[in-house]
């Protein structure tokens, strides 16, 4: 079996690999395989599959996380640290304060950026399984849809936080961009079913907030209890 470019470039380049070493792969479908490196040249790196091991690093509880589109570095870091937290699935939304416009091949070609940032967050954690990241959606439509579980909306203005003694089956995050959420906004989503949560009483920037409100949710009711 040849890899795939990105694979061949982290198994020979960064991890340094040589053949008759082992490897751990994920194609985000079949789970993880150990794998024997048979050749390692400069542009190819060759392995022969052996056998499926169980991975626990794959998250528990679904959390889905809708998130304001924010530039550049800001948008990758959330995406990166919030898929090594355990987020299942991420929505970038347009909001009234998103300075970021997408359209046409630009919409494609930050999705595939996005994409190889979570299944390169996804080797450095240990998951075999890699977030879905979907197109940009404007977000009245992205509060209409109906979900499972319980759902939240960040507000540092409000007064409080995760309710602990709930047992959510999962788990929605609504942050803002840049700037935060307009009032209308935070209403919108409370009207659409949003429970509104501060996390604490310093104001989190919208790449680091994404962080702390997956591991707090984690720790209340997924895997970082065990």
């Amino acid at each position: 079996m040849v890899l795939a470019d990105d694979a061949a470039h982290y198994v020979g380049k960064v991890l340094r690999l040589r053949p008759g070493e082992i490897v751990a792969l994920f194609n985000g479908n079949d789970g993880e395989h150990l794998a024997e490196v048979v050749s390692v040249d400069k542009k190819s790196v060759t392995v022969r599959l052996d056998s499926q091991v169980l991975n626990s690093a794959d998250p528990v509880l679904p959390i889905h996380l809708g998130l304001g589109i924010s530039r550049g570095e800001r948008m990758d870091y959330a995406i990166q640290k919030a898929t090594e937290a355990g987020v299942s699935s991420i929505t970038p939304l347009l909001t009234e304060r998103c300075e970021v416009k997408l359209k046409g091949e630009r919409i494609d070609n930050r999705l595939s950026h996005w994409h190889r940032i979570a299944i390169s967050a996804c080797e450095q954690s240990g998951r075999c399984t890699v977030p879905f990241i979907e197109s940009p959606l404007p977000l009245q439509e992205w509060l209409a849809r109906e979900r499972a579980g319980v759902s939240f909306v960040l507000d540092h203005r409000g007064t409080q936080g995760y309710p602990p003694s709930c047992q959510p089956e999962e788990v929605t995050l609504l942050i803002g961009p840049e700037g935060g959420l307009a009032d209308e906004e935070v209403d919108k989503a409370r009207a659409n079913g949003f429970a509104a949560v501060r996390l604490g009483p310093r104001v989190l920037r919208t790449e680091t907030a994404p962080v702390i409100a997956i591991s707090l949710a984690q720790f209340l009711w997924g895997d970082y209890r065990s």
